[in-house]
């Protein structure tokens, strides 16, 4: 979020026609007006401002309503009262940009007209020093929304009825393009489409086709992630009780759906840094691939599809567990993340709460062992996610990063903190092979031990990998990708399941 931020000023906002006339007799040079959010900007800046002020101020979120009361145009005056956002960051449509260059060339002036509040309309018309024209909701002589009939009338007040060309997105455009000489629409989803042509609007399409962005929308998902709460299923390994397996498996579709509503929802409270970010910037919302709306929609849906079967089918204790779940992410997303030494807690906690979600959902009850073991081990998988993102800032030359509390010259702590947990991790997993209960569940309780030398491979290799800059920025997910983290992995698992058998008749 910028807060109170000054941008380059394009002068006082002029509401005079950009009309221009060739020599006597020859045809007047129609002006192109563009639309802002949805148009030029993928995104919506209301939304992105709002979601930025709630990063940032999370008490805000109570006083959206009240605001929301006073009127539209207030409630956006409000909003860019605390939070301007940085135009240098926002998902321009090359298409629109390459339209405004053509027109340009062709000696016709562009307008830069949008509903948006003038502050953030003039930050980004200044950033792209595009437009002969700026004009805005907020603008001095302009009252009101400025948006749908009242941007209709404001253009035709300027340049006549057909006087002006127009590029728009959604259904509120629908009144301005009516009473344009040429109608132009991006990302235009065939249902408007169909409305456009019911209005006698003949309706040229620049760029893709709109509508839901599935891919984009899937991707935002992250389903690579779900493998994390394969974790659910550890007391039933752990206890060798295959009839907690149903219960377990619906357990992690409940925690899969509501993992992903997470990751939108923290994607969107992200979107400046990830803009920043090499990589994260690819993402669907930072990106433009997919807008706040659509983001914040689909994450209640899949909410809603995971609370109603575990409040349904599973124990009681298990739903319990999954809004603590959902509780805490929103936490994280919204402080933790930011909070020195809480941010790497807060991970391997999580990771943990997902093992006792599946004793909840089996109603098998772990050994404290596995539990302490789970907690050492996750916060050094943790301190090893933080660490390469550390590294990679040392690459790119910076010093800390942006939206978090890391700093490049913190890296030999958490490479400490990775090690000194992966080593407390291995040794209590040592005990635990040696626990009453477990010496009886295992025909070979002892064969266990051999684990131990398998997992300080594993992790010693991924804080090497961390430290030579090959990790990526979550260390689950590279373990998935990596040979050598697989087959130790399969190591491990056929040294468990020799022990769980051997010694048996």
């Amino acid at each position: 979020m910028t807060e109170n931020k000054t941008y380059p000023s394009t002068g006082s906002v002029s509401v005079d026609p950009v009309l221009d006339l060739d020599l006597p007799g020859t045809e007047v040079k129609v002006p192109l007006v563009i639309d802002m959010d949805g148009t030029l900007c993928r995104s919506d800046t209301l939304h992105e401002g709002m979601l930025s002020l709630i990063a940032h101020r999370p008490a805000a979120l109570l006083q959206l309503p009240l605001w929301l009361a006073e009127g539209k145009a207030a409630f956006k005056g409000k909003v860019a009262d605390r939070s301007v956002l940085d135009p240098a960051l926002l998902p321009y449509d090359r298409d629109v940009l390459e339209l405004i260059a053509q027109t340009r060339t062709e000696g016709r002036k562009v307008a830069l007209v949008s509903a948006a509040d003038h502050r953030q309309v003039k930050a980004v018309a200044a950033h792209l020093g595009l437009f002969d024209l700026v004009t805005s909701t907020g603008s001095s002589g302009v009252d009101g929304n400025l948006r749908g009939k009242a941007k209709a009338d404001f253009l035709i007040g300027q340049f006549g009825a057909q006087g002006f060309d127009y590029l728009g997105d959604s259904a509120t455009d629908l009144p301005v393009w009516k009473e344009a000489r040429r109608a132009f629409g991006v990302r235009l989803s065939p249902g408007l489409q169909r409305r456009a042509t019911a209005m006698g609007i003949d309706l040229v399409k620049v760029g893709d086709a709109g509508g839901w962005p599935m891919p984009a929308l899937i991707k935002a998902c992250r389903p690579h992630q779900w493998a994390k709460n394969l974790l659910i299923l550890l007391p039933v390994l752990a206890s060798q009780d295959l009839a907690g397996l149903p219960a377990a498996l619906l357990a992690i579709l409940c925690f899969s759906l509501t993992a992903s509503a997470i990751y939108i929802v923290n994607d969107l409270l992200d979107l400046p840094s990830d803009r920043m970010h090499p990589r994260k910037r690819n993402r669907p919302f930072a990106s433009g691939s997919a807008n706040a709306v659509q983001g914040l929609t689909v994450a209640a849906g899949l909410l809603a599809v995971s609370i109603v079967p575990a409040a349904l089918v599973l124990p009681v204790a298990f739903l319990w567990i999954l809004l603590l779940y959902l509780v805490t992410t929103t936490l994280y997303s919204l402080t933790l993340k930011r909070k020195m030494m809480a941010d790497v807690i807060g991970l391997a906690a999580l990771y943990t709460l997902r093992i006792v979600a599946g004793s909840m959902a089996t109603g098998i009850v772990l050994s404290p062992w596995l539990l302490v073991f789970s907690m050492f081990l996750f916060f050094a998988l943790a301190t090893i996610k933080r660490q390469a993102e550390l590294e990679d800032l040392v690459l790119r030359g910076k010093t800390a990063t942006v939206g978090r509390n890391l700093m490049v010259v913190d890296l030999p702590i958490y490479q400490a903190m990775s090690i000194a947990a992966a080593q407390a991790a291995v040794l209590v997993f040592a005990l635990y092979s040696q626990d009453g209960e477990v010496q009886q569940q295992f025909g070979s309780p002892d064969l266990l031990l051999l684990i131990c030398p398998v997992l300080m491979v594993w992790i010693g290799r991924m804080q090497l990998m961390t430290r030579r800059g090959f990790m990526t920025d979550d260390p689950i997910v590279f373990t998935l990708r990596d040979r050598v983290s697989l087959v130790c992995g399969v190591l491990m698992m056929a040294i468990f399941l020799v022990s769980a058998q051997g010694g048996r008749a």
